[in-house]
């Protein structure tokens, strides 16, 4: 089968492994990778089952949006096999403009990291991103939860699936980073996907299987969080859980496809 990892990040040479420690800063966390360049993606998934990697990157200012584009633009015309995702900011001029120039350069999706935007998920200005998403049928990864700040609250989220029905969402991290239970209360019987991505180390293998089939293997997609963790380990761990063939078939593969709208591998 085919197997796709739909959360990585990744970074310019010259910024690799500043940007990796500065994401291990912000979550007090000592990574396994260290340095958050392609040519290091390549090496950790050469000759793994990893077939097709989401790849993208978060703006923390508006002035950076269109290079972080550009680049990841750059990294997927170069691979076939990576994914692209085009960052926004809600403070960006023209988000309606820029996506469409993204897409132009291939990239099929949006991600969205509220805490280190620094802006309520639900905030009117990223509703009107969510609105030209739906519109032009874009998917959306969106980092949900965190203990320390209320800006990705998973309650935020279900707003916004409410007010705009068709958008095609994968909340990260079980819908609640660190707060995986606020989570499960108000996404359980929503209309989203959910990456699994930086997750299993802090709940357990129980945990993790336990919220695996409270939401449905049809809704749970596999997401390393590279640099935060190497992918092929996270996949070695996550597959080693007790799931059936199928359901693994689902999350690390036909999930992705649909939360995509392409078919991947064979």
């Amino acid at each position: 089968m085919a197997v796709v990892d739909v959360h990585v990040h990744i970074y310019p040479d010259k910024i690799s492994e500043r940007a990796t420690q500065s994401i291990g800063r912000f979550y007090n966390i000592e990574m396994d990778a260290q340095d958050g360049s392609v040519s290091r993606l390549d090496a950790l998934i050469a000759d793994t089952p990893i077939t097709d990697c989401v790849v993208c990157s978060v703006a923390v200012k508006p002035a950076t949006v269109e290079s972080i584009n550009d680049f990841i633009a750059q990294v997927c015309a170069n691979n076939p096999h990576y994914i692209g995702f085009m960052a926004m900011h809600q403070d960006y001029e023209d988000p309606e403009a820029e996506i469409e120039r993204a897409m132009g350069m291939g990239l099929c999706g949006i991600k969205l990291h509220p805490d280190t935007q620094a802006v309520n998920m639900d905030d009117p200005r990223l509703m009107r991103v969510y609105e030209i998403a739906q519109d032009k049928h874009l998917p959306l990864t969106i980092h949900c939860g965190d203990y320390r700040y209320d800006y990705s609250h998973p309650r935020r989220l279900k707003r916004i699936l409410h007010a705009f029905p068709e958008l095609v969402v994968d909340a990260a991290h079980f819908g609640g980073w660190s707060i995986q239970d606020y989570a499960l209360e108000f996404l359980e019987d929503e209309r989203c996907f959910l990456d699994m991505s930086s997750s299993m180390r802090f709940l357990g293998p129980r945990r993790t299987r336990e919220l695996v089939y409270a939401y449905g293997t049809d809704r749970i997609l596999f997401g390393s969080d590279f640099p935060m963790w190497e992918p092929a380990a996270e996949l070695e761990t996550f597959t080693s859980l007790g799931f059936a063939e199928a359901e693994l078939e689902d999350m690390c593969w036909h999930n992705a496809e649909r939360f995509l709208n392409r078919k991947i591998g064979s």
